[in-house]
């Protein structure tokens, strides 16, 4: 028996709390219901609310790989779970590639990518292009993105086409900016500057989610505190729009100041210390191969077993990245992208 990569969790972490798992799961929110902040949910909400658990339920228990049976004894779905494992992941459709690289992931459905990172050529050592792929037969192209060479804070730029990364360009679909310490990031639609604003704002860009790195005691070296703040969704499961007027009213002051009116935070899940392998470890249900402070799993504090999003190294420069309802494509792949900065980079 060979034990797994130090990335892929042993199954340590899923029995330590095995005992507690059928209690949870009983009084499990739904997952929608974590991440709805606007609005008066419309009469019919109930029908539709009974639907979405079951579906994310069964997608997390097709992640698992069939051997991991014996570490779910609390979940006693294993008869389903068998077959579910066959079944083929869901076809997603990609019509309107802007429409799609925006649009949160349908509930139950976990949206499975692959990042890959070219460091080829005149300064890709400096500014790579990161693409991110669809990780399925088609390998369908949805995102690409790359530092901008003359920003002092790192800037990128993301493009739903993969040879023109420009700011001005009509495949420009959204941007990360960092704070000059480089441990905060924002991520911007393609709306225009709040100094250009139209009559009703309505032409500004949203702010579509922040993330802040927390250095811990051993510097980036172990594993490190990630906080992701996202707008949280309306009754109708749309983001709610965040237009900031200034600097001081985006996601990141508002989760500072504690005014968390339609934000949602989430935080990265903290990995458990193997000590057979000695070293920490999250279980990424062989999605992940390779060890790496890089990987990650975002998850709500109030549900720990929903993975909002995953990212983890497979090979020198190929990453996976799966996300779930709420994120999109755009969100998911931004933060991503803030996890390869320089500052934070120690490998």
């Amino acid at each position: 028996h060979v034990p797994p990569p130090a990335a892929t969790g042993s199954d340590e972490e899923d029995d330590s709390d095995a005992s507690t798992k059928p209690i949870r799961s009983e009084k499990k929110k739904n997952p929608v219901s974590l991440f709805q902040t606007g609005g008066d949910p419309p009469k019919e909400k109930k029908t539709k609310k009974k639907a979405p658990p079951k579906a994310a339920e069964s997608e997390e228990e097709t992640l698992e790989t069939p051997q991991k049976n014996s570490n779910k004894k609390g979940k006693g779905k294993k008869s389903k779970k068998s077959k579910e494992e066959r079944a083929p992941s869901p076809v997603i459709e990609v019509d309107n590639l802007e429409e799609f690289v925006l649009q949160p992931a349908p509930q139950g459905v976990t949206i499975k990518c692959r990042v890959t990172r070219d460091k080829k050529g005149m300064d890709r050592g400096l500014y790579p292009t990161y693409y991110l792929h669809l990780d399925n037969d088609k390998k369908v192209f949805l995102l690409a993105g790359r530092k901008r060479k003359k920003s002092k804070t790192s800037n990128y730029l993301i493009s739903i086409d993969p040879t023109d990364l420009s700011r001005g360009g009509e495949n420009f679909i959204g941007k990360l900016r960092s704070n000059l310490m480089g441990t905060k990031f924002t991520v911007f639609d393609n709306g225009a500057n709040p100094d250009r604003a139209n009559a009703d704002w309505s032409n500004v860009r949203q702010e579509l989610s922040a993330v802040v790195y927390e250095t811990n005691v051993l510097g980036f070296k172990g594993p490190r505190k990630m906080t992701v703040i996202i707008p949280g969704m309306n009754a109708d499961n749309e983001r709610v729009p965040i237009r900031p007027r200034n600097d001081n009213d985006g996601l990141l002051m508002r989760w500072q100041n504690k005014n968390m009116d339609n934000v949602i935070e989430l935080h990265n899940k903290a990995p458990v210390w193997n000590d057979e392998t000695q070293s920490y470890v999250l279980n990424f249900h062989g999605r992940v191969t390779h060890a790496s402070v890089k990987n990650f799993q975002i998850v709500h504090s109030s549900d720990p077993d929903y993975i909002v999003m995953q990212f983890g190294r497979v090979a020198d420069d190929a990453f996976t990245m799966d996300y779930n309802y709420p994120l999109c494509a755009v969100q998911a792949f931004a933060i991503a992208l803030s996890s390869f900065d320089g500052k934070l980079a120690c490998e």
